[in-house]
């Protein structure tokens, strides 16, 4: 059993910076961590004591319930934590997951699951810039499309469900994977390597979806916009692709995942799939698309979601006309097994993992054991598509006891390799430095 003793209060930003924040309304007060004799416990600022059970669901509710002891405690509104820990809230249908931010819902994979060429829903990822709808009540929901087009239509779930279905297997990654890595330390959520899965996505091409309406000239952009529920003054989360991805006979409206309809948290009942894209290019819960003459003007275009020109010192400021937007992924790779800080009793130690190029194949996956001093080609797994990570895997046998560092690095269709450190940007977006695990073998 954990503790939290509540203890400081300050003012919360509209988007929390720092992974261990919890927000009361309008208010938010900081964790510390540490031990209270032999017992952990989380410290926040104004003396409160109440038990968090490890691995169970910690409702709102229940957060009120425990803290109607103090005045201040007891009217604050909606309470919503926000944090990485060993002990975990689990999120109903993710209970599996990291949870990086508990107010909007930001779930990291642990890497030890990125041993199947599909990511089970149960395990995929999950990235909200707002608060998740509600209710979704898939008999009333519609889609619209309207813009520069000749006939703006409406489409009910049903309708929509009636158009020619495509699938898609592709890697979705989060922009900030691996920000937490990054030195010195951005903004934003700080996402280790686990912000990425694997799935087959299916449903209209979004080109049908458009061409119903007859798109006209003028049309250069295609806006997205979901059913996400904007807290105060917070900017809407809306993006939009160029004209050229969204008729791309791979970018979906997609309602399934894996053959099932699409859990609430990626996306129910319908989402963008933008493949080879940072997964903000594939925005959830779809309402509205709309085309456009021009790039959308708004926070998650300009200044979200951009990278320099050219590139910076680490610390540097970087101002937004000299900046472009993230679109395609980069070249990866994760190693899943054996995991960072384990020990094997046995010489003998399989290596695998996952790579991925975004629009681009990967070619090459090398395993270095020496901490990237010599390296050896992996075998790749046999499955694999466009968009698609491709597994691999690489036996080795340690020739003595001791420890060793475990390095990945991937090359793509495109001549791309890893680079061996993080290139850095104000954002921590598309950090694809090589993977690395230390392990322990004792012969």
């Amino acid at each position: 059993m954990f503790t939290v003793i509540l203890t400081g209060v300050r003012r919360s930003r509209t988007e929390w910076k720092d992974p261990t924040t919890v927000s009361l309304g309008k208010m938010s007060r900081n964790f510390s961590i540490g031990t209270a004799g032999a017992m952990p416990v989380f410290s926040y600022n104004c003396g409160l004591q109440f038990p968090l059970r490890h691995n169970r669901m910690f409702s709102r509710r229940d957060f009120l319930t425990n803290m109607s002891a103090t005045a201040l405690v007891a009217s604050a509104v909606n309470p919503l934590l926000s944090w990485a820990t060993d002990a975990q809230i689990a999120i109903p249908g993710k209970e599996d997951l990291i949870v990086r931010s508990y107010r909007f819902y930001d779930l990291e994979t642990p890497v030890e699951y990125f041993r199947t060429w599909l990511t089970p829903a149960e395990h995929f990822f999950v990235r909200n810039h707002m608060h998740e709808p509600s209710t979704i009540d898939p008999a009333q929901w519609k889609l619209s499309i309207g813009g520069e087009v000749e006939k703006p239509y409406t489409l009910t779930l049903a309708e929509l469900s009636r158009l020619e279905t495509h699938a898609v297997v592709n890697t979705l990654e989060c922009a900030g994977n691996g920000r937490a890595f990054q030195d010195p330390k951005v903004p934003g959520v700080q996402w280790g390597k686990g912000a990425v899965g694997s799935g087959r996505f299916s449903g209209p091409r979004l080109r049908d979806v458009l061409e119903r309406s007859g798109v006209k000239s003028t049309g250069k952009h295609v806006m997205f916009r979901g059913l996400d529920e904007v807290p105060g003054k917070v900017p809407p989360f809306i993006r939009s692709i160029p004209i050229e991805k969204a008729m791309d006979s791979d970018t979906l409206v997609a309602t399934h995942l894996n053959g099932a309809p699409l859990p609430k948290h990626n996306g129910f009942p319908a989402r963008a799939l933008t493949p080879g894209w940072i997964g903000a290019a594939s925005c959830k819960w779809l309402t509205e698309i709309k085309v456009l003459e021009k790039e959308f003007e708004g926070n998650f275009m300009n200044p979200g979601y951009r990278m320099p020109n050219q590139p910076v010192k680490p610390g540097e400021a970087v101002k937004p006309e000299d900046t472009h937007p993230v679109t395609a992924l980069n070249v990866k790779s994760l190693i899943s097994s054996p995991q960072d800080g384990s020990s094997s009793r046995s010489p003998n130690v399989h290596i695998q993992g996952v790579a991925w190029a975004g629009e681009s194949d990967v070619t090459r996956v090398e395993v270095s054991t020496d901490g990237g001093n010599t390296w050896h080609a992996a075998e790749l797994g046999k499955e694999r598509a466009h968009y698609a990570w491709r597994l691999f895997s690489y036996p080795w046998k340690a020739p003595k006891s001791g420890d060793y560092t475990i390095v990945s690095r991937a090359t793509d269709s495109q001549g791309r390799t890893q680079p061996a450190t993080p290139v850095w940007n104000p954002s921590g977006y598309l950090n694809n430095a090589v993977d690395q695990v230390k392990i322990h073998v004792q012969t």
